[in-house]
C-alpha cells in the first residue's frame, strides 16, 4: 500500500564539484559569510553530489568542509546545513546516537527512525554507527531502553523485514487471527506475537492482515494497539502500523506536531525535511494538505525565520495550490481512511464506572457531614461525587432528601464556589438535565456559544436529544426549539432545528443510496453556495453516521476532493463549523472531543464551561478513548494538559482517570 515516492531534491544537471567547492570557499572567506550563497548551493544538490563537493573541497583547499561550515554558521541554520552534508546513513546514526547518549532518552526520535526505515536504510545505518562511534548500535539502544519497547527496536534493527512482495492468503488470515487472539480475545496481551508479526512481515502482507483483522475484531489494528499496549511500546507499534499504511502520511503528522503550538521541535523538523527530501517529500506535502488546513510550505513559513526558513522552504520545494484537488496517492489514502473508519466499531470506554457495593444513605450522611458547621470538607465531597456513576449519584440525591429533608443541590451550591461548584453540580445532574442546562447557558445572556450548541446536538443520540428536550421544557417552561429560534438565524438556525428533532436515521449504510448521496453532494459543489449548503444539510443532518461514512468515502471518488476540505474552503461561519463537526464526529468522535478539549485549554485562559461540559458528559461514555486520541494528536497526555488548580483540578483529574 506504499506508492513510489516523489522527491523535491534531485541531482543538479551540469554541475562541477570543484567549482562548487570554490564557491563555498569564497562564500566563507573573509569577515562574515555569504549564507544565501551557501544555502542555495547546498539545497540544489543531491546528497551524492554534496559528498563529491566535500571531497573536492579537501583536494582543493586541504580543509574539512563540514568543520568550516560549523565554524562559519550558527544555531539551527548551522545544524540544518551541516546535517545536509552528511550521508543519510551517517545522519541517521548521529540522530540515534544523540537520542541515547546523555541524560534521558529521546524515545520519539528512536521511534520515528526505527519505524520508518527500510532494510537497506537500516543496514547502512548500523554500519555507519559502528564506523562513527566504534560500538554496535544495538548495544547502545539495549543499554538505554527496556521491556517490549527494547525488544521491538532490536527486531526492527535487524533490517530483515520480508521484502519479497509474495503474499500467502492463508498466512494473512492466520496472522490476523493470531493478532486478535493475542490481544482483543484474551485477558492481558501476548506482546511477543505483536512484535513477531509487525516486525517481520512484508508491507503488502501486513496491509492485508490489517484489513482481515478489522473484519474479525470489528476495530482497526490501531484501536486494538491503543487498547492493549501502553507507553513507548504502544507509540512504537502505532508508528510501525502508520508506516506500513503510508510512510508519507506518518511523516506529515510528525511534521505537523513538530510545528504546532508554542515553540518548534526543530530537531524533528530538520531530521524529517532532510531525510525525506530525496525520497517522498511531494507525497508528504500532499498528505499534509489532506490532513491539515494549510500547505506544509505555509506552515514552515509561519513557524520559522531567516536563513533557516529559506533552507527548509527550498527542501520543501514549493507551495501547494490550495484548491484541495488530490494527487492520485492522496485520493487513495483519503478513500482508505474513510473505509477504515467505516469498518471500525470502536469499543467505547468510560473512565467512571459504578462503584461496587455503595450505600446511598451512607453517602448522603457523609456529604451532609462534609457540609455541616464551619468550613466545608471539599475532599470528602469530591471523593464521593467523582467516584460514583451518575445513576448512583441520583440515588444519593434521593436518599439525601428522604433522610435529611434537604435538597442536596442547594446545599452543594451554598458550600462550594466557582468552577468546583459548576463541576460538582454538573456531575450531580442526570445527563438530560445537564445537557439541557448546558444548552440554556449557551443560549442565554449576551452572545451565544455556538460551539457548545453544535457540539451537544451533533454528538448526542436521538434518545439523548429527546430526553434533553423534555428536561429543557420541564426546567425552563419553553421548548428548546423555541429557544434556538429566538437566538439564532438563517441556515445555522435551520441546521440546529433539524438536529434538535432527534430524528436522525439509525442503522447501517445503504450502499446504493450512499453512492447517490455522494454524487449529489459532488454536483452541489458546483452550484451556488445557498443551494450547496441546503443539499449538504439535507444529507448531513438526517442520515445515520454509518451511512455518512460511506457517503464521504464515495465523495472522494466522485469529486477527487475531501469533504472536510470542501467545507473549510466553500463555507464560512457557524454553518461551516456545524457541518465540519458532523464530519469530524462521523470520522472519529473521540478525536473530535480531544480536539475540543485541546482548544478549551490551550493558550491563555481556559474555557472552563467547555472543559466541564466535556469531562462531565463523556466520563461515563468514552473519555478513555478521548484520552488516547488526545495523547496521539497532541503528544501530551490529557492528565498533564489539565493545568487548572486546587480542588477543581483534583476533581477533573479524577474524572480523567489516569495518566497516559
Amino acid at each position: 500500500c506504499e506508492p513510489d515516492g516523489l522527491s523535491t531534491i534531485t541531482d543538479a544537471p551540469d554541475y562541477d564539484p570543484t567549482t562548487d567547492a570554490e564557491s563555498l570557499y569564497n562564500a566563507m572567506k573573509g569577515i562574515g559569510s555569504d549564507k544565501e550563497a551557501i544555502l542555495d548551493l547546498v539545497t540544489s544538490r543531491s546528497n551524492t553530489q554534496r559528498q563529491e563537493v566535500i571531497a573536492a573541497y579537501k583536494c582543493s583547499f586541504g580543509k574539512d568542509l563540514i568543520e568550516d561550515l560549523k565554524y562559519e554558521l550558527t544555531g539551527k541554520f548551522e545544524r540544518l546545513i551541516v546535517s545536509l552534508m552528511r550521508t543519510s546513513a551517517y545522519h541517521d546514526a548521529k540522530e540515534i546516537h544523540d537520542a541515547v547518549k546523555g541524560v534521558g532518552t529521546n524515545e520519539r526520535c528512536l521511534i520515528e527512525i526505527m519505524a520508518s526505515r527500510n532494510n537497506r536504510q537500516m543496514n547502512e545505518m548500523v554500519a555507519a554507527y559502528k564506523d562513527a562511534y566504534g560500538i554496535d548500535i544495538e548495544e547502545d539502544i539495549t543499554t538505554d531502553t527496556s521491556g517490549h519497547f527494547k525488544k521491538m527496536l532490536v527486531v526492527l534493527l535487524q533490517g530483515t523485514r520480508d521484502e519479497s512482495g509474495v503474499v500467502d492468503a492463508d498466512l494473512v488470515q492466520q496472522d490476523a487471527q493470531d493478532l486478535y487472539a493475542a490481544g482483543e480475545e484474551q485477558w492481558g496481551t501476548d506482546e511477543a506475537k505483536f512484535i513477531m508479526i509487525l516486525g517481520n512481515r512484508s508491507v503488502t502482507h501486513l496491509c492485508m492482515v490489517f484489513d482481515a483483522f478489522e473484519k474479525i475484531a470489528e476495530m482497526s489494528i490501531e484501536d486494538s494497539i491503543k487498547h492493549e499496549l501502553s507507553g513507548d511500546f504502544e507509540r512504537l507499534m502505532l508508528a510501525v502500523v502508520q508506516c506500513i499504511r503510508s510512510v508519507p502520511m506518518f511523516f506529515a503528522k510528525r511534521l505537523y506536531k513538530s510545528m504546532k503550538g508554542l515553540g518548534t521541535a526543530d530537531n524533528s523538523l530538520i531530521r524529517i525535511m532532510i531525510s525525506r527530501s530525496e525520497i517522498d517529500m511531494l507525497d508528504i506535502r500532499e498528505c499534509f494538505r489532506l490532513l491539515y488546513e494549510k500547505s506544509l510550505y505555509n506552515m514552515i513559513k509561519d513557524d520559522t525565520s531567516g536563513d533557516y526558513k529559506r533552507t527548509l522552504l527550498n527542501l520543501c520545494g514549493g507551495d501547494d495550490d490550495l484548491a484541495g484537488e488530490f494527487f492520485p496517492e492522496a485520493a487513495q489514502i483519503a478513500y482508505k481512511m474513510w473505509e477504515i473508519s467505516a469498518m471500525t466499531k470502536v469499543q467505547l470506554r468510560p473512565t467512571i464506572r459504578p462503584a461496587p457495593s455503595v450505600d446511598p444513605a451512607a453517602d448522603a450522611q457523609a456529604l451532609r457531614k462534609a457540609m455541616k458547621g464551619f468550613g466545608t470538607d471539599e475532599d470528602a465531597i469530591i471523593d464521593i461525587v467523582a467516584q460514583r456513576s451518575n445513576a448512583q449519584r441520583q440515588e444519593i440525591r434521593q436518599a439525601f432528601k428522604s433522610l435529611l429533608g434537604r435538597d442536596l443541590m442547594k446545599d452543594l451550591k451554598s458550600e462550594l464556589s466557582k468552577n468546583l461548584e459548576r463541576l460538582v453540580i454538573g456531575l450531580m445532574l442526570n445527563p438530560a438535565e445537564f445537557d439541557a442546562k448546558m444548552m440554556r447557558k449557551a443560549i442565554e445572556g449576551a452572545g451565544t456559544d455556538e460551539h457548545a450548541l453544535i457540539e451537544i446536538l451533533v454528538t448526542r443520540s436521538n434518545e439523548e436529544i429527546l430526553a434533553m428536550n423534555a428536561a429543557y421544557k420541564d426546567a425552563y417552561k419553553k421548548s428548546l426549539e423555541e429557544a434556538i429560534h429566538s437566538d439564532t438565524s438563517g441556515l445555522f438556525c435551520r441546521i440546529l432545528v433539524s438536529l434538535v428533532q432527534g430524528a436522525r436515521e439509525e442503522g447501517p449504510a445503504d450502499e446504493e443510496r450512499a453512492i447517490a448521496d455522494a454524487q449529489e453532494l459532488a454536483e452541489a459543489c458546483n452550484a451556488d453556495s445557498d443551494d450547496m449548503e441546503m443539499k449538504f444539510m439535507s444529507v448531513l443532518c438526517t442520515r445515520s453516521f454509518p451511512h455518512l461514512r460511506k457517503v464521504f468515502q464515495e465523495f472522494v471518488r466522485y469529486s477527487n476532493k475531501d469533504i472536510e476540505q470542501i467545507i473549510k474552503k466553500e463555507m464560512s461561519g457557524d454553518v461551516k463549523n456545524a457541518f465540519y463537526a458532523i464530519v469530524r464526529s462521523v470520522k472519529n468522535q473521540p478525536s473530535y472531543f480531544a480536539d475540543r478539549l485541546y482548544k478549551a485549554m490551550k493558550g491563555l485562559g481556559t474555557d472552563d464551561r467547555a472543559l466541564i461540559r466535556i469531562m462531565v458528559s463523556r466520563s461515563e461514555v468514552d473519555l478513555f478513548n478521548i484520552r488516547k486520541e488526545f495523547k496521539e494528536t497532541h503528544d501530551v497526555s490529557l492528565h498533564e494538559f489539565i493545568q487548572t488548580s486546587g480542588d477543581y483540578r483534583k476533581t477533573l483529574l479524577m474524572l480523567c482517570g489516569g495518566e497516559d
